[in-house]
């Protein structure tokens, strides 16, 4: 029956690749039509052209592409909404498609095949974890298991189970990914895969994608790699990868190390020898591609042992397992990675694409500074000494940025008494080479100084870096030095940003004096004219941060000079809008300057709002800022938008409530935006500017408020809403509430069932395993939070007492639920201990719920042993004021 709903549409897809886009055009409009009017059939055409033997071959490959599109897309709900489709299709339909693919993985024609396979995951994504297509990894199974079974056939076969496999490993729930395969499925995966690996397979393109199928398999191997006999095994094989003649099996197979790194790292020490040898043997000897993956197995080991000793720390809890492989391996590994710095691409420093051993092996370095410390430092230093001044030869350059390099890379990690010495030192050495011959020494010495300062610099321990006496031969060499190469300029502006913030003092700084020459330097560099668009964007944006570093650590002795940017910065978003706009290029290009242009407004607004004293130098502006910025919302640029409303929001602050004058014309740029679920980030600044504009306008914000909590309200219903700004949205009726006070009462009982839902959804998912959404929960517990104890505040003890008795009650379990989940980290703990204290504030008649519930004093006393900054207060707070309200209870 499917196949009579078979259209051929051979001519249409090669239309849809023609050169004439006339043509072109036609064909995928006629193509489009087709899927709306007839889905079922589209696709059953789709395939018949992706299996038809006497189909050209750019005919096949495009019908593949079209039926993997038809199933998938990057946007979450629209591949919700593609998958609903697929789901609702006849079953004959969804069968013959199915069989029809797998049946294209034999093709004669490999390139079919190949195609065939990025196909058949996407729909195993959707049916498997609906129970269907169950014998899709049998059937796989079965081809591998198949004697005489072609060799390109087993290729396409290997690379399906792969694709299926990275699929079901993607999916967001780790529990949920884990029960699509059962133990038994996971062993016959491995068994077919390992068979494609061994050095007795003579095709290469078998054990390429083996190799790789395994690197996606390898999630779901734990109880394989809890068996020694099948550990060993599995090691074996893919050692022996790394040795094969194929370069892209040895890199496959040192990716599969470095995954097995990361997910299996305590189970390493056994192999540890062998692959000490076979990495550093990979390094000094194999080809570039092979060797960078080596350093990332090194790489990988170095981010573990950080993140374990982070939480051992954190923890105080010694238990988690620590190996200390850099720590053992470092006097061997180390002269091995410096050894590599010398193989410099030339275009690395230019093109952030490219990724050479050097910048591999400098990476590296770093992470084992991070993970060892102060042991770094002598292994590094002697290299460091004994090639930075070379220049016996022209290509001695290649020795002076390996040695600038490798010093900057050993900056974070060892202790600041440890560098201080050597960085007082080696200051001035490298001031002086920012004049070296080598643009590569001049932007490696221009990184490594801005390294110093954001490490260094600043400190309070070791002997001061920074003095009176050599800051104006620091101002005027890096002044200097923002007039280099673009690219050299762009590492110079990262320095001036960390020496900013090192010299922050609320009085005057020693930077005061450079202040106006520095700003007026990085708005000449913001403003360079230079052919190469992609960096000309580049520089502007670092240039515009530097400024902001500079503004947000300005001292008092300076405010008046960031008062002078306002007018300089409007004139400067007031010539934006005389850009000729005749291209995308140039659209993209305006809206970039103005969005920089309205983040450094925000940041100069800010600064001035920290003192009440200078306020009077934004409300001076506030009529042309407003109007600028309502001019640049109107263009309705996502970029911009957002960056124009956190400046709104800035201002809010500044004006205070005489802003209300300016929400007639405001107030549909908010709804707009809180409209806006396709570009989330608008959305999520916006509400953050609902908060500021409430907050600030008090009972001026009522004629607009219904409208505005109903617009909230909708977007935490709605699965299109990106689910990061619920929690923003949840945190922003806390300010509604602060800013309405009694006001807010209209709002109560809509807002109470909201909390309750988002309670029950967020204890639902008390101890996953699943670290993305414990993340997302922790956000979601804290709105909850934020949003009942703004409520609690804004109302008043009398309202409190009248409307929020049993919701308290709801809450106070909702805490004692959150303090018992293992996932919940310091933050949650501060705003739930002290949502307590809060509680008991607002509500004394709940003294006997209170002393009824044993687990408050624990509670408490975790807060308080909590080494985290106000973690110890919030702890003393919240127990006298229980004490109070259990107290007042008792003698009333």
């Amino acid at each position: 029956m499917a196949q009579m709903q078979v259209t051929d549409i051979t001519e249409l897809l090669k239309g849809g690749q023609s050169p004439d886009a006339n043509v072109r055009k036609q064909a995928e409009q006629q193509l489009q039509q087709f899927q709306e009017q007839s889905y079922a059939g589209f696709l059953l055409s789709l395939c018949a052209a992706l299996a038809g033997e006497d189909k050209p071959l750019e005919v096949r490959r495009l019908a593949g592409i079209i039926l993997k599109n038809t199933l998938d897309a990057k946007d979450k709900h629209r591949k919700e909404e593609l998958a609903a489709r697929w789901v609702a299709l006849d079953p004959s339909t969804k069968l013959h498609v199915r069989t029809v693919l797998l049946g294209t993985l034999s093709s004669e024609v490999p390139e079919a095949g190949h195609t065939a396979a990025m196909v058949i995951p996407k729909i195993a994504i959707v049916e498997l974890p609906r129970k269907e297509w169950n014998d899709l990894i049998p059937s796989l199974l079965q081809t591998m298991g198949t004697e005489g079974t072609r060799g390109c056939v087993r290729q396409c076969t290997l690379e399906a189970l792969g694709y299926v496999c990275e699929e079901i490993g993607m999916m967001s729930l780790t529990s949920l990914a884990n029960s699509l395969l059962s133990q038994d499925q996971v062993n016959n995966i491995l068994t077919a895969v390992v068979s494609g690996m061994t050095k007795d397979e003579a095709d290469n393109n078998v054990r390429l994608a083996a190799t790789t199928a395994l690197f996606n398999a390898l999630e779901f191997a734990h109880n394989n790699f809890d068996n020694e006999t099948e550990r060993n095994y599995l090691m074996q094989v893919i050692c022996e990868g790394t040795i094969c003649t194929d370069v892209r099996v040895r890199v496959a197979s040192l990716e599969c190390l470095v995954k097995i790194a990361s997910d299996y790292y305590e189970v390493l020490p056994t192999y540890m020898t062998e692959l000490y040898k076979l990495t550093v043997r990979t390094i000094q000897q194999d080809e570039e591609d092979v060797a960078k993956q080596a350093i990332e197995f090194w790489s990988t080991l170095c981010d573990e042992e950080i993140d374990i000793i982070e939480e051992r720390e954190a923890a105080a809890d010694d238990s988690l397992v620590l190996h200390n492989f850099i720590k053992q391996a470092c006097p061997s590994v180390v002269p091995v990675l410096l050894d590599q710095l010398t193989k410099q691409d030339e275009e690395q420093e230019i093109d952030d694409s490219v990724w050479s051993i050097s910048m591999a092996a400098g990476t590296c370095l770093c992470l084992v500074a991070n993970c060892v410390g102060n042991d770094v430092v002598p292994l590094v230093m002697p290299y460091v000494q004994g090639n930075i001044n070379k220049n016996s030869v022209p290509d001695d350059w290649r020795l002076r940025e390996a040695a600038t390099f490798a010093f900057g890379s050993i900056l974070e990690g060892p202790s600041v008494d440890q560098l201080s010495q050597l960085v007082n030192m080696g200051l001035q050495f490298l001031l002086n080479a920012t004049k070296d011959p080598s643009a590569h020494v001049r932007n490696t010495t221009a990184w490594t100084i801005g390294r110093i300062f954001e490490f260094v610099h600043g400190s309070d321990t070791g002997q001061p870096l920074i003095t009176n006496q050599n800051l104006p031969h620091i101002v005027k060499v890096l002044l200097e030095s923002i007039q280099d190469e673009p690219h050299i300029a762009n590492r110079v502006c990262y320095a001036i940003s960390h020496l900013a913030a090192g010299s922050k003092d609320s009085e005057s700084s020693k930077l005061s004096p450079f202040f106006k020459d520095i700003v007026q330097e990085l708005i000449n560099t913001a403003f360079r004219p230079m052919a190469d668009s992609y960096m000309q964007s580049r520089l502007q944006n670092s240039s515009f941060e530097a400024i902001n570093d500079m503004v947000r650590s300005s001292s008092k002795d300076c405010l008046e000079m960031v008062g002078q940017l306002i007018p300089l910065f409007l004139q400067k978003l007031s010539e934006t809008f005389q850009m000729a706009v005749t291209t995308a290029e140039s659209r993209e290009k305006q809206s970039e300057l103005q969005g920089r242009l309205c983040g450094c407004l925000s940041v100069v607004i800010q600064r001035l709002s920290d003192t009440d004293g200078q306020k009077v130098m934004v409300v001076r502006f506030a009529d042309q800022i407003m109007d600028q910025l309502l001019q640049v919302l109107s263009i309705r640029s996502s970029a911009i938008h957002e960056e124009a409303m956190l400046a709104v929001g800035s201002l809010t602050f500044a004006v205070g409530r005489p802003f209300v004058k300016y929400m007639e014309k405001f107030y549909p740029f908010l709804e707009m935006g809180l409209r806006n679920h396709k570009e989330w980030q608008v959305c999520q600044s916006t509400v953050g500017t609902v908060s500021d504009v409430c907050r600030i306008l008090e009972d001026q914000a009522l004629p607009w408020c219904d409208s505005l909590m109903n617009l909230l309200s909708e977007n935490l219903a709605c699965n299109s809403v990106h689910r990061s700004i619920k929690p923003n949205i949840l945190s922003a009726f806390s300010d509604i509430a602060m800013g309405l006070g009694e006001h807010f009462e209209k709002y109560l009982a809509g807002v109470a069932q909201i909390l309750k839902s988002a309670m029950e959804l967020s204890l639902q998912g008390a101890n996953s395993q699943d670290e993305d959404f414990c993340e997302y929960n922790n956000q979601l517990r804290a709105g909850i939070i934020d949003a009942f104890s703004g409520i609690l505040q804004g109302l008043g003890r009398a309202k409190a007492e009248q409307h929020l008795q049993q919701q308290a009650t709801f809450m106070i379990d909702f805490i004692g639920a959150v303090m018992e989940d293992a996932n919940k980290d310091a933050t949650l703990t501060k705003l739930a201990v002290g949502l307590l204290g809060d509680i008991a504030s607002a509500l004394p008649s709940l003294g006997p719920f209170f002393t009824s519930k044993p687990w408050i004093k624990r509670a408490i006393e975790e807060c308080y042993q909590n080494q985290a900054p106000g973690m110890r207060t919030t702890a003393e707070w919240a127990a006298n004021r229980i004490r109070e309200c259990a107290s007042s209870t008792a003698t009333s």
